[in-house]
């Protein structure tokens, strides 16, 4: 079956794209279709989201693209997930974030579900409604920004003699911390 989705991003502008994809892809086939329609680069990661039909959603809930857990295998991601098994007749939203720096958010819905055309690829981009915002093209934290513009002039006002007082002393005396503080 084809999943026709709507994608709409969260701003004040209109913006959304309408796409097509294989149910039983997963949810990486997805994203990665996600991207390429909005035009992003694909550099940053994202996740996704089941919500409620009132798109309320938790972030302690997401599929992310990448096992983040402490143990290897933990965490479900998103090349584990068919679309369908989380998208169907009675479930029909996903949020989706890309860069979780920015936190660009889209709203996916279900739009229609139906037979596979002969001789269509998949996915496919149906259909193309208003331009992301310039910031939104740009890789990394709001884009290519030196450090000092991140994070300001730094100096490191230390000297010599306050690194040496921790040099060869397993005392925590002398600068008023107790070993045991806790």
């Amino acid at each position: 079956m084809i999943y026709k989705f709507r994608a709409i991003l969260d701003a004040e502008d209109d913006i959304f794209r309408d796409i097509a994809i294989e149910s039983n892809n997963t949810l990486e086939d997805l994203h990665n279709a996600l991207i390429n329609a909005f035009g992003f680069d694909g550099s940053e990661v994202g996740a996704f989201y089941t919500c409620a039909n009132d798109w309320a959603w938790h972030e302690e809930d997401g599929i992310p693209m990448f096992d983040t857990g402490d143990i290897p295998g933990e965490i479900k991601t998103m090349s584990e997930y068919k679309i369908d098994e989380l998208v169907h007749e009675q479930n029909t939203k996903l949020v989706y974030v890309y860069d979780l720096f920015s936190m660009w958010t889209f709203f996916v819905e279900l739009a229609a579900i139906e037979e596979k055309e002969a001789n269509e690829t998949y996915p496919a981009l149906l259909f193309s409604h208003g331009e992301l915002p310039a910031e939104a093209l740009q890789s990394g934290l709001r884009g290519d920004l030196s450090d000092e513009d991140m994070f300001g002039e730094f100096e490191d006002d230390l000297d010599d003699e306050d690194y040496d007082m921790f040099e060869g002393d397993d005392s925590f005396e002398d600068i008023g911390f107790e070993e045991n503080w806790n």
